[in-house]
């Protein structure tokens, strides 16, 4: 991950409804969420909620599955390792194993 693909994942996060959607489809896993569904936990109209899945989609964190006349949302875990990546990539001066503790607890088992 570059720096313009970092800054556009950071601008999707940092707007509170962006960032539930993204938090509660992490916690959905691999069964995802409809956008209805979605909308319905968090209290967010169905056009709203639209606008916030394009632009989480378009900063590589979540992804979609037509089902039918319905699309389901999944967190794309390979864009969040790519974001942590980028975060850490230059972690600990170069002594990555000060910075096990820090991934072993990031890693999902």
């Amino acid at each position: 991950m570059d720096n313009e693909n970092a800054l556009l994942a950071f601008a999707a996060l940092g707007q509170p409804t962006r960032l539930d959607v993204f938090r509660l489809l992490i916690k959905a896993g691999g069964e995802g969420m409809s956008a209805g569904e979605i909308g319905t936990v968090l209290n967010v109209r169905q056009n709203t909620m639209s606008a916030n899945l394009s632009v989480l989609a378009r900063a590589g964190l979540i992804r979609s599955n037509r089902e039918g006349r319905s699309i389901r949302y999944f967190a794309d875990m390979n864009g969040l390792r790519a974001l942590l990546g980028f975060l850490l990539e230059d972690c600990c001066g170069g002594q990555p194993e000060l910075c096990q503790p820090l991934l072993d607890e990031l890693t999902c088992c």
